[in-house]
């Protein structure tokens, strides 16, 4: 159910962002969630993959700055693999990954304290 959830918010952001910013383009709202599942199965796999040894080599100081750096050149990557999806130059999608990471903290901190 959580998976579900944080697909739905982190596709609504990518429309949001869509919205303000005119560098990132993107065609529906079926797109936004299937660029937000393809980002996110991205970022789990090959993403960890390039984090590890960025990570290691920083001794994991620059944790935060190397997840965003290697999550907005999946998005850049994304952005090649969708007709209806565009983001021209690379800080729109540093803005997008940076988004990204924060409505995922705070939707994991509200998951993890939800009242049952």
């Amino acid at each position: 159910m959580h998976f579900i959830i944080e697909l739905l918010v982190n596709a609504g952001m990518i429309l949001l962002l869509s919205h303000f910013l005119p560098t990132i383009i993107i065609r529906d709202f079926k797109t936004a969630i299937l660029v937000a599942l393809v980002i996110g199965l991205l970022n789990a796999t090959i993403g960890a993959i390039i984090r590890f040894p960025l990570n290691l080599a920083t001794l994991w100081l620059l944790s935060f700055f190397v997840r965003l750096i290697v999550t907005a050149v999946i998005v850049k990557i994304v952005d090649k693999l969708f007709d209806g999806f565009e983001i021209k130059g690379f800080l729109p999608a540093l803005i997008l990954a940076l988004a990204l990471a924060i409505d995922g903290s705070f939707l994991s901190f509200a998951l993890q304290h939800q009242v049952r």
